[in-house]
C-alpha cells in the first residue's frame, strides 16, 4: 500500500490516521506541495491524480483519490476496527461531523485557495489569515454545539472509540493552532483532540513525524 502524501496536508493527515487506526502497513511517497513549483503539478503526478492534489492511495492495483473516499474504501475493505458506527443514525451523525470539517472548513483554508488569494488577487497575508480564522471559528462553533448537545458524544466524537470524525478533527485543529485560533471557546473539541493525540495511531500520523517533514 502506497500513500502519496505531503506532511502538512490535512487531507493526507486524516488518511494517515485511518491507516494507523486499522494498523495497515503503508509506504509514504512524499509529494511536496511547495517545492519545484508544487510537485503535485508535475506531469508524472498529474497522470496519477488529475486533480493534482494529495492524498492518492495505491492499493491492490487500484489508484484512489479524495481522502474521504479513501477512508470509506479502507472501512469497506478492512472493516475492523470500524471508522463508522453500526447503526444508520450513528453513521449519519459521524458523517455529518466529518463533512463539516472536511467539506465546509478545510476547503476554505486549503493551500491552493491561499495561493490564489496571494498570486492572483494580491491579498495581504493578514487578511488571508483573518479569512482562515473566520471560517474555522464558524465551523468550530457549530461542531462544539453538535457535540455538547448530543448524548452520543463520548471520549471521542462518537462514543469511546475513535472514528471517521476524529480522523478529520485532529488535522483541522492542527491547522487551527498554525493560524493561532483561540480554542478556549471550544473545550469539547480541545478535549477530544487531546484524547486522540494520546493514542499511538494519531501520534504517529502527526505532521512532524513524517519522513518529509520540513
Amino acid at each position: 500500500m502506497e500513500l502519496f502524501s505531503y506532511w502538512r496536508s490535512s487531507a493526507a493527515y486524516r488518511v494517515r490516521i485511518g491507516l494507523n487506526l486499522k494498523q495497515l502497513p503503508y509506504r509514504i511517497t512524499p509529494v511536496h506541495l511547495l517545492r519545484d513549483g508544487g510537485q503535485q503539478h508535475s506531469e508524472g503526478y498529474a497522470a496519477l491524480n488529475p486533480q493534482e492534489l494529495v492524498p492518492t492511495l495505491r492499493h491492490d492495483g487500484q489508484v484512489l483519490h479524495q481522502s474521504m473516499a479513501i477512508l470509506d474504501y479502507l472501512d469497506e475493505v478492512f472493516p475492523l476496527p470500524a471508522l463508522l458506527p453500526d447503526d444508520a443514525a450513528g453513521r449519519a451523525r459521524v458523517r455529518a461531523l466529518a463533512q463539516l470539517l472536511a467539506c465546509d472548513i478545510h476547503p476554505l483554508n486549503n493551500l491552493r485557495v491561499m495561493q490564489f488569494f496571494s498570486d492572483t488577487w494580491s491579498v495581504p497575508q493578514p487578511e488571508r489569515d483573518d479569512w482562515t480564522r473566520h471560517w474555522m471559528q464558524v465551523g468550530f462553533e457549530a461542531m462544539e454545539r453538535m457535540l455538547v448537545e448530543s448524548v452520543d458524544t463520548g471520549r471521542f466524537c462518537h462514543g469511546d472509540s475513535p472514528g471517521l470524525a476524529d480522523c478529520c478533527l485532529v488535522p483541522q485543529l492542527y491547522n487551527a493552532r498554525r493560524f493561532n485560533v483561540d480554542m478556549g471557546p471550544y473545550p469539547t473539541l480541545a478535549r477530544i483532540d487531546a484524547a486522540c493525540l494520546a493514542l499511538p495511531a494519531f501520534d504517529a500520523a502527526r505532521p512532524e513525524h513524517q519522513p518529509d517533514a520540513a
